[in-house]
């Protein structure tokens, strides 16, 4: 559960699916579990196509995935969407910007969903939808100059997409500053040690230091199946 202090706070809350389900029960509502489970496309009729619902059909395609469900709403609360077995399939608040629905936007198979987010987010939380990505890579690149300086800056970088990301906004930034370090434990993507090579000393010349230290890895992990304790290991083989 989560701290029901968040529904006090006068932010725009978008309760989905199990979100919907805890924010019902943290303000009066009641959740059973029931018969009628829902998983793969339902037929949604919205009932209120007001606020976050603007520009939907009386009757659309939603993704439903869920065994228990909202089955008793407080009086604050308005219904807005319903399906042949679930009578809230969709729900608002009628003081706080609170709304929930027991339905995925945020998948394909819910046609119209990224309009109702994007309803959500312009017109509930106010956003103008000025951001680009570009905009936020020089705000970050300038943002790091600033910070480092004219010191150095060491980058693990595993191949993967976050580490990636982090080692080409630093080169972009400090250049010749930045020193890279990849550990192959033993445990990489076919050909990634190769891939990180060439992608970060031709494209993106940084300077890259391998560590092979495949042996070190797998040693720790002989003999342990429990993932918790691979994970632990390994993250201990990191830092050592």
């Amino acid at each position: 559960k989560c701290d029901e202090g968040l529904f006090d706070l006068g932010i725009p809350v978008l309760g989905i699916c199990y979100g919907m389900q805890l924010a019902c029960q943290a303000l009066g509502g009641k959740v059973d579990n029931t018969p009628s489970r829902e998983y793969g496309r339902a037929m949604c009729d919205f009932v209120d196509r007001d606020s976050i619902f603007r520009g939907m059909q009386e009757s659309e395609q939603v993704w439903m995935s869920h065994g228990d469900q909202v089955s008793q709403i407080a009086d604050q609360f308005t219904a807005m969407a319903k399906t042949s077995t679930c009578p809230y399939a969709a729900i608002r608040h009628n003081e706080r910007p609170v709304f929930g629905m027991q339905f995925h936007p945020e998948v394909t198979h819910t046609p119209h969903g990224g309009q109702i987010l994007r309803n959500f987010v312009i017109d509930v939380c106010g956003c103008d939808g000025s951001w680009k990505l570009g905009d936020f890579a020089d705000a970050a690149i300038e943002s790091i100059r600033k910070q480092v300086g004219d010191k150095r800056v060491i980058c693990g970088l595993s191949g993967g997409v976050d580490s990636s990301v982090v080692a080409a906004l630093l080169y972009k930034a400090i250049g010749p500053q930045l020193s890279c370090i990849l550990v192959d434990n033993g445990l990489l993507r076919k050909n990634e040690q190769q891939i990180v090579l060439e992608e970060f000393s031709n494209h993106f010349k940084t300077d890259l230091h391998i560590v092979e230290a495949e042996d070190r890895f797998l040693t720790d992990l002989a003999g342990i199946d429990e993932p918790q304790e691979k994970r632990r290991r390994i993250g201990h083989a990191f830092i050592e």
